[in-house]
């Protein structure tokens, strides 16, 4: 008989299994059974055992249903009841030895039990996706655990532990139902006017309305703003490279990402096209694009003037460009660099006033001053930079740091080149880039949240437009501003009025493993 601590779950739906843990050798997997039909598949592989205390391990033999004989493996038994589990039905779990034979053998004996529910293998997603149906997550919690799965930094993991906690979808079911109450009232003027005698007039009634909303347009602007920041974490950090040829880019790439991505060469125009690495800095994922050095001469070839084009267009596109200068001979030929301080040793400081002029329309930059070991006054020289690049740039004074990659490449010391210094800045501008305050969760407002708050806002001042009208004001109108608002905000949870819910599961659950 069924235990009777099991509820059925709400839906007719399928029993489902799969293994949630990863395939390959190891100690433990985890087998995981969703529906009706897991008190068949108990049965089955323990028969005449009594059923497992709910939420307690209890150790049982499980046998092959088609020869009780055959031992499959001896299992940690796990019965959640229905509904406060993992997907709101009833879960059974089977912790058993990690072995390629045994989790073969386990998973084909549960396919082999009989049942008056259909038992069959879950599809890619399939757990989350009935955790949704049965309302234990919201579509915002499920696109959260898509970003937690293919989390690959510390800061990646937290902005998508903040987006799974449910509180951003309380909030904005908690707007939805607001913008409905006011609806209410404005379709009840529209409804009843006739027959009922309401203290306000029309257009006080939807002034009070748009006093009503002004918080929460202010709170969606900040939320678009957070997302902005969250995205920045999720994709990963965009950072362009830039410089004259022979600054250091190259040099630099390979010593941030520990290894030759980049092929570093005295000739000037090595590097043609992109060279794209990812990097974990501080829990930060990076983006790092080396790219062409630039110059003006009438002698450069048709490949590296592509270059050229492609590197400034790259880092126009970046969130953080860094400007490589040099420390090169005072008396240098190269017409298309600018002396940005002069030293007493014979030596200088360089840089591409071209670099320096898309720096200052960058979101943020750092200029870095590469062969600093060549030098003997080098804070005199530093000092001298910063001073000539806050007249360039007014207003940005990016930060100025000093480097040497050849010291760097040769080890030793405690920062050997410096280069430890460069990345302590690095982290501390990526902190400022995704500052959100004391808000955290707005870290976990995903893009298309943002797109769908965006529309929200554009409904919301054609809501405001609409009521600047006075006695003019068209409350039919008014009121289908406030319903398309609503609509968004029930497409961000996937509850309420939301119609395309399928067709953003099939998207979100395209990077879902099987088993979760």
């Amino acid at each position: 008989m069924r235990p009777p601590s099991s509820i059925l779950p709400l839906g007719h739906y399928d029993t489902i299994y799969a293994l949630s843990t990863a395939p390959g050798r190891a100690a433990i997997a985890i087998i995981r059974i969703s529906g009706a039909g897991w008190w068949d598949i108990y049965q089955a592989l323990c028969p005449n055992r009594p059923p497992p205390t709910p939420r307690k391990a209890t150790l049982r033999d499980l046998l092959d249903p088609s020869d009780t004989n055959n031992i499959l493996d001896s299992a940690l038994v796990f019965h959640f009841p229905a509904p406060k589990t993992v997907t709101g039905e009833d879960i059974l779990e089977l912790h058993i030895h990690g072995g390629h034979a045994t989790v073969k053998a386990v998973l084909a004996a549960i396919g082999q039990c009989r049942s008056k529910h259909t038992i069959r293998y879950a599809d890619a997603g399939e757990f989350t996706r009935r955790a949704f149906q049965n309302d234990r997550l919201d579509l915002g919690q499920v696109e959260a655990l898509g970003d937690a799965l293919s989390a690959e930094t510390e800061q990646q993991r937290r902005a998508a532990m903040r987006g799974n906690s449910g509180k951003l979808g309380r909030i904005y079911e908690e707007w939805r139902q607001l913008l409905l109450a006011a609806r209410g009232e404005l379709e009840a003027l529209i409804d009843f006017s006739e027959d009922q005698h309401f203290d306000e007039s029309p257009a006080e009634l939807v002034r009070n309305v748009t006093s009503q909303i002004g918080p929460i347009l202010e709170a969606i602007r900040r939320h678009q703003k957070g997302s902005r920041y969250g995205e920045l974490l999720k994709r990963g950090i965009r950072i362009s490279l830039l410089g004259p040829p022979n600054a250091g880019k190259s040099s630099l790439l390979n010593i941030i990402v520990d290894r030759e991505a980049s092929i570093v060469s005295e000739e000037a125009g090595t590097t043609r096209d992109i060279v794209e690495v990812s990097v974990d800095i501080g829990g930060y994922l990076c983006v790092f694009a080396d790219t062409a050095g630039l110059r003006s001469s009438s002698s450069i070839g048709g490949v590296e003037q592509e270059g050229i084009r492609r590197a400034k267009a790259k880092a126009k596109d970046s969130d953080l460009v860094i400007v490589l200068a040099s420390v090169e001979p005072s008396d240098s030929s190269n017409s298309s660099i600018y002396q940005l301080a002069s030293g007493h040793s014979g030596l200088s400081t360089f840089c591409d006033l071209e670099s320096l002029k898309i720096a200052a329309e960058a979101e943020q930059a750092i200029v870095v001053v590469n062969k600093c070991d060549s030098t003997r006054d080098l804070g005199t020289q530093l000092e001298y930079t910063k001073t000539k690049i806050d007249n360039l740039l007014p207003g940005r004074s990016p930060a100025v740091v000093s480097i040497s990659c050849r010291d760097a490449e040769q080890s030793g010391g405690l920062d050997p080149g410096n280069i430890g210094a460069l990345l302590d800045i690095l982290q501390t501008t990526f902190g400022i880039m995704t500052n959100v305050g004391d808000d955290l969760d707005l870290l976990g407002v995903s893009e298309r949240q943002s797109q769908l708050l965006s529309t929200c806002t554009e409904c919301f001042e054609r809501f405001k437009d609409e009521a600047l009208q006075g006695e003019e004001c068209d409350i039919v109108v008014a009121a289908e501003h406030l319903r398309a608002a609503a609509a968004c905000l029930a497409r961000i949870t996937g509850r309420g009025e939301a119609g395309d819910v399928e067709e953003v599961l099939g998207i979100v659950f395209e990077k879902f493993c099987v088993g979760k």
